[in-house]
């Protein structure tokens, strides 16, 4: 687990750092080498307008990896807050907002996200809300079904007839309860955000050119499919590669705390 888990430390990382050690400006143009073979000078080669595509990989990992963090922890925030709510709430709140996320849940992600997207217009603006939108339903169930088994305990009927604020009793009994499933669901989560902000960048909904986002350099990698497929294999496997690493941390995360729950 420990191996996995600092690969997928080591894909943050990259989204933080990468920019500082591309090797060359990922926005300079060099038509004379367009569409260039891996090289000593481009070690992955050069794209359709002779820009280096590691550099470009790099500083969108900065954009794929950054935005997916950003936008899994705003569902993250969003679906625990109204899954606590939906626990805490009454029956007509709780019956309201389980409506709103059946409804949310009867649609695709990814449709609902390209949807929203295209109705607010292609920009990152658009992707982050789009994408945040689609993504905090399975939070909310999640905390609505722990908060209202932990809302039955005792210590928490106790903790209420104290005196204690509804902040204070969620801070200390329910979220300790909520964040061992929610973090294991936030892997996941981040995972499709990825594929998410990739997917919507090569509709063209995402993140726009000349920015190097993962998605983008994919749709403008298209057209020399044929003749150049590794313009498309790179940006590619960056993708798989972070989903596959995020994918297997969930995993091992998953099994390392199903196996503490167990051993007690």
């Amino acid at each position: 687990m420990r191996s996995i888990m600092l690969l997928s430390g080591a894909l943050l990382a990259l989204a933080v750092l990468g920019p500082l050690i591309a090797p060359n400006d990922p926005m300079a143009i060099d038509i004379p080498n367009r569409l260039g073979p891996p090289n000593p000078e481009h070690w992955l080669g050069t794209d359709a307008m002779g820009r280096d595509i590691l550099s470009r990989l790099l500083h969108g990992a900065r954009w794929t990896i950054g935005l997916a963090f950003l936008i899994s922890v705003a569902g993250l925030l969003v679906g625990t807050a109204l899954g606590l709510l939906s626990a805490l709430g009454g029956k007509v709140v709780d019956w309201g907002l389980m409506r709103a996320t059946d409804t949310f849940l009867a649609f695709p992600d990814l449709v609902a996200a390209v949807v929203v997207a295209g109705l607010l217009g292609a920009s990152t603006g658009s992707l982050i809300f789009a994408l945040t939108v689609t993504g905090w339903m399975r939070y909310a169930r999640v905390a609505r079904g722990i908060g209202l088994s932990v809302k039955s305990r005792g210590y928490v009927i106790q903790a209420q007839l104290a005196g204690l604020s509804p902040l204070a009793t969620a801070r200390w009994h329910y979220l300790p309860s909520l964040l061992p499933s929610l973090t294991v669901i936030w892997t996941g989560m981040f995972a499709r955000a990825i594929l998410g902000i990739s997917a919507l960048g090569f509709l063209g909904f995402g993140v726009q050119p000349p920015v190097p986002e993962w998605g983008t350099m994919l749709l403008d990698a298209r057209i020399h499919m044929r003749s150049t497929p590794l313009q498309m294999i790179w940006p590619g496997i960056a993708v798989v590669c972070s989903v596959l690493a995020i994918n297997l941390a969930g995993d091992a995360l998953r099994d390392d705390l199903a196996g503490q729950h167990h051993a007690q």
